[in-house]
């Protein structure tokens, strides 16, 4: 394993019952690895309890440590697009506070990246959740794979190794809403894939709410496809059809057969079915006005309240 500067980038959002064990598995991590000085990137995404004074206490303890803290909670995907920004090594793990993505393969992940690698991808197999969960996510990562423009990876999250050139290339992209998995793959460089069984979370409950989970599988779909206005388009054409060839049939029962079409009740149901097609197509047309809207706007991603550790160093999108 060559000698290298390595960071870790991870977002926190409320994990004080997690953290001890996250900073102990943390350290002797690091410690096992060669080269360095290596570094953890915390971002505090708006915890409201005791998670900044207990990265700050281990950031006092260990010079490793930063705490970069944000004025408020901006989400999972702009907690970790800070990390990125705030990151100095050669190599940079993303990966989430919960211990569900499991620190101790990093050595695993450096012999790929040694490989000539760029991004090397962890996988999630064996998952922890519920039977329901699993069906789901099995459902939307390939329904968006399926969708996208790039080629997205199945089965895999934000855990994931990043050469610098790689953190240099994403955080250099300017776009507001961040699909951070999608831009991973959207800037190319060579890519391996590793298998690790997902763990149990470590402590606490999950801060993923289904809310947060439709919006991010709302964000990889339509931040890297514009196949779900080509399916409204395609729904429209196949009512219109429809309509077309009803109204051919009624011609020819009219003029032919003498009779007219009867029912009210067919008439309603055309009539909502039609409706609600149209406000489908009206909502994914929506959905891509206003991630237009939050582009034009120019707002920054993130604001930074302080940052504790490594000099208080800077930097903000």
């Amino acid at each position: 394993m060559n000698a290298r500067r390595v960071s870790l980038a991870i977002p926190v959002f409320n994990e004080e019952a997690v953290l001890p064990e996250l900073f102990q598995r943390l350290t002797a991590v690091l410690d096992a690895i060669p080269g360095g000085p290596h570094e953890v990137v915390f971002v505090n995404d708006g915890s409201r309890d005791r998670s900044q004074a207990m990265l700050e206490e281990a950031a006092a303890r260990d010079p490793r440590f930063v705490v970069v803290k944000f004025s408020r909670n901006f989400g999972h995907q702009a907690a970790l697009s800070a990390a990125l920004d705030h990151v100095s090594g050669d190599a940079v793990l993303t990966m989430d506070a919960d211990l569900q993505d499991t620190p101790e393969v990093l050595p695993d992940l450096l012999a790929r990246l040694d490989e000539g690698y760029d991004v090397v991808v962890v996988r999630r197999v064996e998952r922890k959740e519920s039977a329901w969960k699993r069906s789901a996510y099995h459902v939307a990562y390939r329904l968006i794979a399926r969708m996208s423009d790039v080629p997205l990876g199945v089965d895999a999250g934000d855990f994931a190794l990043l050469s610098r050139r790689v953190v240099d290339a994403m955080s250099a992209l300017p776009e507001r809403e961040r699909y951070l998995r999608g831009l991973r793959a959207w800037v190319g460089f060579r890519q391996a894939t590793v298998d690790v069984p997902r763990a149990a979370r470590a402590a606490g409950e999950t801060k993923y709410s289904l809310a947060k989970l439709l919006k991010l599988a709302m964000d990889g779909a339509f931040s890297f496809s514009v196949v779900p206005l080509r399916i409204s388009a395609a729904i429209g054409f196949i009512a219109f059809s429809g309509a077309l060839l009803f109204s051919l049939y009624a011609i020819y029962a009219r003029v032919v057969l003498g009779q007219s079409p009867q029912g009210f009740t067919a008439l309603f149901v055309a009539g909502t079915f039609l409706a609600g097609i149209l406000l489908i197509a009206l909502w994914i047309i929506g959905e891509y006005v206003g991630r237009i809207y939050a582009e034009v706007k120019r707002r920054p991603v993130y604001v930074v309240e302080s940052v504790t550790g490594a000099g208080g160093r800077r930097g903000a999108r």
